[in-house]
């Protein structure tokens, strides 16, 4: 869908949205508006008890002498509490309804929002942000279109009173935007067209955008000492990978200055849970277990899109866990890239050894002044949580406030779950350093223990269980159904927050 941005002039064609506050007041342009139809938007709402309120809309036949084909009142409630996610929901409800009614040209007049046109302007901005991300449709392997199916939106005409303004807020967050929906597209694809190196090839795209990227093959890994991301990935005739990608955006500085904050993602491709196989209900939703990778990379897409003023790295441990003969058995001891060896008891508790490798190489590699992991670990934060907040763990309280913070200012919510030496324990193993799985109490929890045991101890780290949160059975503001992307804009605030020269 294509965004625009011009003048406050409504347009006398394609269907328009015009703006209502709480009781019924119509901004000035919807005035002017109902002047022209003769007071017919005033009796319309009166008609049909429409209030004015946040997200309510109102869809109206065209009064006459107007030559649109669609009008919409939109709701607002009160300008003075409107927050930008407010603004967003706002241009998400406008692209969902056109979409559902089939309008592929539309305009949405914002104006006099704000309390000066600078406000105004941002207003606007965030309105087409929202409008941007509602836009994704994942709809690339229909080949028939069905009976009455309606058209998308094609173009949406944002008119605000200093429409330059408005376009240089949305400017980049039309970028963040642009790194959700590829996101969204990795996560959305399946398995037998994302697997790690065409994941890899993926991810090179990037290098458009002057993101480094390369990766590491099976040998590699093999001289570095990786073998517990390697022994998830032995059963499969796939090839692992281990992702890297970095972006300087930074000018200058020496030292801690030039220290990079890190990302690590876990790329389990397809999960079919290895010898300990999952039920076969439900294991197509595999394909999306590669979700934290996925996260990473739309994070570097965003990043590099808007060119932020940060040193950051990312790295990516990308396998396919399948059952075959060369699978990795239950019982089975790995030495992990730290030296800490791991009896894996459960191959279905998978991410984690990827992770642990990964975590071991971003730190020993690079140094980095703070880690933040996101991976579709565990079922039970699904149980603890649903599907609206993330898990977050940590070692460090600053990280976990910032994240806390960044994730209420974007819509997408955390939750800090503890950590301590009684969960700990739970990891020990008698024939190893540890074992892959504690018992069934906890299950988060002692996961994101096991990945602590790989984490040095000056270096503050965070983990983000999102595996509640990765993909939606609903539509909800901003995000339609299927892969949500969840965790770009949280981090792509984290970073324009706190790490941003």
């Amino acid at each position: 869908m294509k965004i625009t941005f011009s003048t406050l002039r409504l347009p006398n064609r394609g269907a328009l949205a015009v703006l209502v506050t709480a009781d019924r007041k119509l901004l000035s342009s919807g005035k002017a508006l109902d002047k022209a139809a003769d007071g017919a938007l005033a009796r319309a709402m009166k008609a049909n008890d429409f209030q004015g309120k946040k997200n309510e809309l109102l869809d109206l036949l065209v009064p006459s002498g107007l030559g649109n084909s669609r009008l919409l009142l939109v709701g607002i409630g009160e300008p003075k509490k409107l927050k930008s996610l407010d603004l967003q929901a706002i241009g998400s409800a406008i692209v969902s309804h056109m979409n559902g009614v089939g309008e592929t040209q539309a305009s949405v007049a914002v104006d006099s929002l704000g309390r000066n046109k600078a406000a105004s302007a941002a207003s606007a901005g965030h309105l087409a942000y929202g409008a941007r991300l509602q836009s994704y449709r994942f709809d690339r392997y229909k080949t028939k279109k069905k009976p009455g199916r309606k058209k998308p939106l094609e173009k949406l005409s944002v008119l605000a009173d200093d429409a330059a303004e408005a376009r240089r807020v949305f400017a980049p967050l039309d970028k963040v935007a642009a790194g959700v929906h590829f996101t969204r597209d990795l996560v959305s694809e399946p398995a037998n067209v994302i697997f790690p190196k065409s994941l890899v090839g993926r991810a090179k795209k990037l290098q458009a955008l002057g993101v480094k990227v390369r990766a590491l093959g099976v040998a590699e890994m093999k001289k570095l000492g990786m073998g517990a991301l390697l022994g998830v990935g032995q059963g499969s005739a796939k090839e692992s990978q281990l992702l890297v990608l970095e972006w300087n955006g930074t000018t200058g500085g020496r030292g801690q200055d030039r220290k990079p904050i890190a990302f690590v993602g876990k790329g389990v491709t397809f999960d079919t849970g290895g010898i300990s196989i999952k039920p076969a209900a439900g294991m197509e939703d595999m394909k999306w277990d590669m979700g934290g990778a996925g996260v990473v990379i739309g994070l570097f897409h965003a990043l590099a899109g808007r060119k932020a003023k940060v040193r950051a790295v990312g790295v990516c441990g990308l396998v396919e866990n399948m059952p075959s003969g060369m699978a990795q058995r239950p019982g089975d001891i790995v030495t992990s890239m730290s030296g800490q060896t791991i009896e894996v008891l459960n191959t279905d508790a998978e991410g984690r050894l990827v992770l642990a490798d990964a975590l071991w190489y971003v730190q020993e590699k690079y140094r980095p002044k703070a880690i933040v992991d996101l991976a579709t670990l565990t079922g039970a934060i699904i149980v603890a949580l649903g599907h609206e907040h993330a898990g977050l763990f940590s070692n460090d309280d600053e990280l976990s406030e910032r994240l806390t913070d960044a994730g209420k200012s974007v819509g997408e919510p955390v939750w800090r779950l503890p950590l301590g030496e009684g969960y700990d324990k739970a990891i020990d193993s008698g024939a190893a350093d540890m074992k892959n799985i504690g018992n069934r109490a906890g299950g988060s929890i002692t996961a994101a223990q096991f990945l602590q045991r790989f984490i040095k101890d000056d270096t503050p780290w965070a983990h983000l269980d999102i595996a509640g949160v990765t993909w939606s059975s609903k539509a909800k503001p901003t995000v339609p159904k299927g892969g949500t992307g969840f965790g770009v804009r949280l981090l792509d605030r984290l970073v324009k927050d706190h790490y941003e020269s």
